[in-house]
């Protein structure tokens, strides 16, 4: 089993019932173990800033899968939760994150 690390990120709509949500897909899926969930953090917009403050979290999980196929996993979270990408940096119902994978550098 591989560690990684993922960071999740919500700026519209109930952003707490987002990031409950993404976590309950991401323990839905058989390949993904996850072990800690870090505490909740608001966080101001950076890019495009003419927007809501985002909720942020990072989770720990081990799994099976290869990192592209954890990404493609983490981008169909994304989908389920209608995730538009309309403005770079814009606002989001969710955005998923790998942040690390074992030790690959990438």
């Amino acid at each position: 089993m591989s560690r990684a690390y993922l960071g999740l990120g919500t700026n519209m709509g109930d952003r707490l019932d987002y990031l409950n949500k993404a976590c309950d897909l991401l323990e839905q899926n058989e390949n993904v173990l996850s072990l800690k969930k870090s505490n909740l953090y608001e966080t101001k917009a950076w890019g495009y800033t003419d927007q809501a403050d985002f909720l942020n979290m990072c989770v720990e999980i081990e799994t099976s899968l290869d990192p592209y196929d954890l990404l493609s996993i983490c981008q169909d979270i994304e989908n389920k939760l209608n995730r538009v990408r309309v403005i770079r940096w814009g606002p989001r119902t969710i955005d998923v994150d790998v942040l690390f994978y074992d030790d690959i550098v990438s």
